[in-house]
């Protein structure tokens, strides 16, 4: 069993900056990536970043050089630093992470349940 804390979502005017956070806690081996993802009304979910055990990023391209991903491995913590943001980055925003189970020694990829995040004038 593997439960998230997600926080940090909420109403931003565009151009303003918000910073998404996600803990992972339960039955944890090791996690190989965490990071985020989204998805807007009418969409598919997409990547937005994701950052591996040894730190290498991933971003997708619309966000590039405005989110920053982070992690603490010692705590099984993501967080998404978002700046100069956009109302097309208006959507519900989920942590994912790549877990090794303790329990089962299977890797999963596990989902929290979303936050949302509005940007509007």
């Amino acid at each position: 069993q593997v439960q998230f804390v997600e926080s940090g979502g909420g109403l931003v005017q565009p151009g303003g900056s918000l910073r998404l956070s996600c803990a992972a806690s339960g039955s944890i081996f090791s996690i190989y990536a965490m990071g985020w993802y989204r998805q807007a009304p009418g969409k598919q979910r997409e990547l937005v970043a994701d950052i591996t055990s040894d730190s290498s990023m991933n971003y997708a391209d619309s966000v590039m050089g405005r989110f920053t991903i982070s992690r603490d491995n010692a705590k099984n913590t993501v967080d998404l630093q978002m700046n100069s943001l956009k109302p097309e980055d208006t959507a519900v925003y989920y942590c994912n992470a790549r877990i090794i189970s303790r329990v089962t020694g299977r890797g999963d990829d596990y989902w929290g349940q979303g936050t949302q995040v509005t940007v509007s004038s």
